[in-house]
């Protein structure tokens, strides 16, 4: 049986997008503690600047956003062909397989230690190996919720936003529901995570909160625009993989299910 599934090539090809999807979420949220300032990456001079009155504000973002970007284009490629109910069902499953993650982390992390274990890397320069441990996967309650929660409301966006901008333009204008799907539901995200995780959590002002706000989503704005070609290329990709008649019968389909 699983010889024929696999020989069919839009369950082949599911199988692949949610396989990359689960991890490229699961690598995100992993690597999400990290703080990297985008001027340096970028090679430019840091200037610090003020939103809603809020000072020293510049271009440091988690290490998860060079990935988040890359989910929402495979959600509206996998919104395209196929729907709602398919995007939903990987997004389930990457949320279960990420609160999975974070409890193996922290069963991990109460494990007692080798007592030999906890200076070998002394020389390195890490005194403790427990406390670096625990730093890197041991982040917050409030943000694990906070991210979990604001991937999948965002999702929720996305899709919702993709069907009614193509059931309004129909095959034209892919960047149109592709990009303008993103753009909308990365703002959803962004200000979700810093609400629960910042302003419940840890109490911060609205101040700061819209402010960081602003500036994350000012970064995550350019990139769906700027990864708008990488939405063509996929698709073609998909169409040269499975075949134009296959594709238009997929398109329908999915279409048909958001409309049910």
């Amino acid at each position: 049986m699983i010889n024929n599934l696999l020989k069919d090539k839009p369950t082949r090809l599911f199988v692949i997008f949610c396989s990359f999807f689960v991890a490229n979420a699961l690598i995100a949220e992993c690597i999400g503690g990290k703080i990297f300032s985008l001027e340096r990456l970028l090679g430019v001079p840091v200037h610090t600047f003020t939103i809603f009155g809020y000072p020293g504000l510049s271009f440091n973002l988690t290490c998860g956003v060079l990935l988040w970007p890359l989910e929402f284009v495979l959600t509206d490629v996998v919104n395209e062909y196929f729907g709602p109910k398919a995007v939903r069902r990987i997004s389930y499953i990457a949320v279960s397989l990420i609160s999975y993650a974070f409890l193996m982390f922290y069963i991990a992390i109460k494990v007692p230690a080798a007592d030999w274990w906890l200076g070998s890397s002394a020389q390195d320069g890490v005194p403790n190996m427990q406390d670096a441990f625990g730093s890197i996967f041991g982040q917050g309650m409030w943000i694990i919720f906070a991210s979990i929660m604001a991937f999948l409301v965002s999702q929720i966006v996305d899709v919702t936003v993709f069907h009614r901008i193509k059931k309004a333009t129909g095959e034209k204008h892919v960047w149109l529901r592709a990009t303008g799907s993103t753009i909308i539901s990365q703002l959803v995200d962004s200000f979700i995570v810093l609400f629960i995780a910042f302003k419940i959590g840890k109490d911060w002002s609205w101040q700061q909160v819209l402010a960081i706000c602003v500036v994350n989503y000012t970064y995550k704005f350019i990139m769906a625009i700027a990864l708008t070609p990488l939405i063509y290329f996929l698709e073609g990709r998909v169409e040269k993989y499975l075949g134009k008649e296959t594709t238009e019968r997929m398109k329908k389909a999915a279409m048909g299910q958001e409309m049910a």
